[in-house]
């Protein structure tokens, strides 16, 4: 029995580490193979190469996710974060969902301030689950989520300074329907979508 639940465990971690080597890798291909990017767009279309794209995120992210499930089922403990830091992760995932309406919306504050508006709510909901759950898994999918995101913005920033990229118009309307995004996305989270697609509920 336990040669077997080792074997499991081994399994369930290789579907994490795999899941998490394929989103990184298709996700940084913008950044550290832009100039691939454009001859394989030219080569295979637009459509196709998005099409590819969605699928491949789409199955890492399924890996990642049915790992992590599995691996939460018999979880190794480090640490018991206090109550408080998940009052924090709450506060934390609404300024997340802010920035990622801010990305998805065009001509948003963030987005002409930041530049990559994405990035840093990948961070922001990175950080606000490190803080809030201590067992071993977390650590190690929110944490390479949180040093993921660090060095892609880190680098897009640097390029972007490197090539004088010029920041784009924004709006107060487009700002207004980012929060609205924000909002709209936090209480369907927190309410209810959380505890379905995780089996924990946000609010516990």
């Amino acid at each position: 029995n336990a040669y077997f639940q080792a074997l499991e465990e081994y399994l369930d971690m290789l579907m994490i580490i795999l899941g998490l080597v394929v989103f990184f890798g298709v996700q940084s291909i913008r950044v550290v193979a832009p100039e691939w990017r454009q001859v394989a767009m030219l080569k295979h279309g637009v459509m196709r190469w998005r099409l590819r794209f969605g699928l491949i995120t789409l199955l890492a992210t399924a890996l990642i996710i049915m790992g992590y499930m599995q691996m939460r089922l018999d979880p190794t403990i480090l640490w018991t974060p206090p109550v408080w830091t998940r009052h924090i992760a709450g506060l934390m995932m609404l300024l997340s969902l802010y920035f990622v309406g801010s990305a998805i919306i065009p001509k948003t504050t963030m987005k002409r301030l930041m530049g990559y508006p994405m990035l840093i709510a990948v961070k922001l909901w990175a950080f606000s689950h490190l803080i809030s759950n201590g067992e071993l898994v977390a650590l190690i999918v929110f944490g390479s989520f949180l040093i993921w995101s660090t060095v892609m913005f880190s680098i897009s920033r640097r390029r972007d300074r490197k090539v004088g990229v010029v920041a784009g118009e924004s709006s107060v309307e487009f700002d207004l329907a980012a929060f609205v995004f924000a909002m709209v996305s936090w209480f369907a989270i927190v309410f209810y979508l959380h505890e379905i697609v995780f089996g924990v509920s946000a609010l516990v």
